[in-house]
C-alpha cells in the first residue's frame, strides 16, 4: 500500500488534500501538529509527507529534518501560504522533496506526489539490491562447518576492515573469489566497486591496457581512451586472480602501485594516483616461481603482508554434504524440478571422493546430476562414471562398519544415553570417563 501523511493544522484543507490523493490509489493518514505526525510515522509505514511550514507545536522545515533523519526513504514535499525563497532553500537542504506555494498544489500536487513516489520505489529497490549484493557475498554466505573452513573465515574477518594487501591461497576452485567479494563486503570500502581480473585470461600486452589503461593512439586499435580496471576500482577493491601468471615487467608495474600508489596509463607520461586496496589470489607455489625467476620476491612480500590458505574440499568432508545441498536447491529451482535430497549411498560416495575441481567440481556434479533426475531423490546412478569408480575401488579394501570398533563404541554411548534419557554427566559417570571426553566422542561420532 502507498502511505501519505498529510500535516496541516486546517482541517478543511487536510480532508480536501486527502480526498484528492486518495483518489490516485494512496492510503491517507492526517495530523494537525508536529506531536501528532510523530506518532503517525511511528504507526504506519509512510512513503510520502506533505507538511505545512506553519504548525502550531513547530516548524515544517525544521520537522523535515527530524523526519529525514529518522526516516531517510521518507520523501516530504513542504506546503506554505506564503512563498519564502531561505525558506525553500532551507527545506531543500533538510532533504526535502519539493516546496510550493498553497494555491497552487490542487493543479501540482498530484503530479508532484507521483514522482515522490517513483523516487521512493526506486530508493528502496536500490536499497534492497544492496542488501541482496550483502547477502550474496557477506561472509555468513561462505558455506561451510569444518574447523578449516572456520579458520579461513575468521582470519578474513580479522583483515577485513583493515586496507591491508591479502593473498589468497589454495587449489582451483576453492573459493578464493568468494573469499575476496565477502573481505569486500566487510570492508569500509563496502559502497565502492569491487573489480575482478584473471591474471591469465590476457595476453602480456593487453593486460597492461586492462590494468591501467591507455591513452587514444598509443598503439594500433587503440582508437579511444580505456580507464583501465584500476581506475574503476577507485576507493574500492580489485582482486587478481592468478597473480602468479603476471608477467615480470607488469610484476614490477604492480608493484609501483602497492608502492607509491600510481602508476602510467599506456601512451601517458603523467602518473594516475589511484587510492585501491588489493587482494591476490594464486594456486601457484609462489614461493617455487621466485626460486625459478618467474615471480619476483620484492612483489611477493608485498602481496603476502597477509596470506590466507583455503582449504581443499577433500580436507573438509564434513561440508561436501552441505554444499551438495546448496546445489541441489539452486539447480532444482532453476528446473523448476522436486527433488527432495540425496540417497545416504549416494552422500556416503560423494564424501569419498577426492575432488581435485574442489566446489567447482561438485557444483558441476550435482547441476548434471539434476538435469537426469526423474524421481525425488538423487541416487548414486546419476553420479559421473568416475565417480562411481573410485567409491567401488575404495569398498574393495574397506572394512565393514559393523566389525569397527568404533562402530561399537559409537553403539554403546548412544545405548547408555538413551539409558539415562540425555543426560550428559550421568552417561560419563557410567561409561567410567570424564565429561569432556564424552563430549569430543559425541562431536567425533556425531551424536546429537
Amino acid at each position: 500500500m502507498k502511505n501519505i501523511l498529510i500535516i496541516d493544522d486546517e482541517e478543511k484543507l487536510r480532508n480536501l488534500l486527502a480526498k484528492i490523493i486518495s483518489y490516485e490509489g494512496f492510503e491517507v493518514h492526517q495530523a494537525e501538529n508536529c506531536k501528532t505526525a510523530l506518532k503517525k510515522m511511528e504507526q504506519f509505514d509512510i512513503d510520502i509527507i506533505i507538511c505545512d511550514v506553519k504548525l502550531p507545536d513547530g516548524n515544517g522545515v525544521e520537522l523535515s529534518k527530524e523526519l529525514k533523519n529518522r526516516y531517510p526513504l521518507v520523501e516530504i514535499i513542504l506546503l506554505t501560504a506564503y512563498g519564502n525563497i531561505p525558506d525553500s532553500v532551507q527545506a531543500i537542504k533538510n532533504g526535502a522533496f519539493d516546496y510550493i506555494t498553497k494555491g497552487d498544489d490542487n493543479n501540482k500536487i498530484i503530479p508532484l506526489v507521483i514522482r515522490a513516489f517513483e523516487k521512493v520505489e526506486l530508493t528502496k529497490r536500490v536499497k534492497q539490491l544492496e542488501k541482496q549484493l550483502v547477502d550474496k557475498y557477506s561472509f555468513d554466505s561462505i558455506i561451510g562447518r569444518s574447523k578449516q573452513i572456520k579458520k579461513s573465515i575468521e582470519l578474513a574477518k580479522k583483515v577485513a576492515v583493515s586496507d591491508t594487501t591479502v593473498l589468497l591461497t589454495g587449489e582451483t576452485g576453492t573459493g578464493k573469489e568468494v573469499f575476496s567479494q565477502a573481505i569486500h563486503q566487510g570492508s569500509n570500502r563496502r559502497n565502492k566497486n569491487f573489480v575482478a581480473i584473471n591474471c591469465s585470461a590476457f595476453s602480456k600486452e593487453l593486460l597492461e591496457s586492462e590494468f591501467f589503461g591507455h591513452k587514444a593512439g598509443s598503439f594500433t586499435g587503440a582508437t579511444t581512451d580505456h580507464k583501465g580496471l584500476f581506475s574503476e576500482a577507485t576507493n574500492g577493491t580489485i582482486f587478481l586472480d592468478e597473480i602468479g601468471e603476471l608477467a615480470l615487467d607488469l610484476q614490477a608495474k604492480l608493484l609501483r602501485v602497492i608502492e607509491t600508489g600510481e602508476f602510467f596509463k599506456v601512451g601517458e607520461s603523467k602518473p594516475t594516483k589511484i587510492d585501491v586496496r588489493i587482494i591476490a589470489a594464486t594456486n601457484r607455489d609462489l614461493n617455487e616461481k621466485i626460486e625459478s625467476g618467474s615471480f619476483r620476491e620484492d612483489l611477493y612480500y608485498r602481496i603476502s603482508a597477509f596470506q590466507i590458505a583455503l582449504p581443499a574440499l577433500r580436507e573438509r568432508v564434513i561440508d561436501i554434504e552441505l554444499f551438495a545441498d546448496h546445489f541441489l536447491k539452486l539447480f532444482a529451482s532453476k528446473a523448476n524440478k522436486r527433488i527432495e535430497g540425496f540417497s545416504d549411498d549416494c552422500i556416503c560416495v560423494l564424501k569419498q571422493y577426492q575432488w581435485k575441481g574442489n566446489i567447482r567440481e561438485l557444483r558441476n556434479v550435482i547441476e548434471r546430476c539434476v538435469i537426469l533426475a526423474d524421481d525425488l531423490v538423487i541416487s548414486t546412478d546419476m553420479l559421473p562414471v568416475e565417480i562411481k569408480q573410485n567409491a567401488i575401488s575404495i569398498s574393495k579394501n574397506k572394512v565393514i562398519p559393523s566389525f569397527e570398533l568404533s562402530h561399537a563404541e559409537k553403539n554403546h554411548i548412544q545405548k547408555i544415553l538413551n539409558y539415562t534419557n540425555g543426560n550428559k554427566t550421568k552417561t560419563a559417570e557410567l561409561l567410567g570417563i570424564a565429561l569432556t571426553t564424552l563430549y569430543r566422542k559425541l562431536s567425533e561420532y556425531k551424536i546429537d
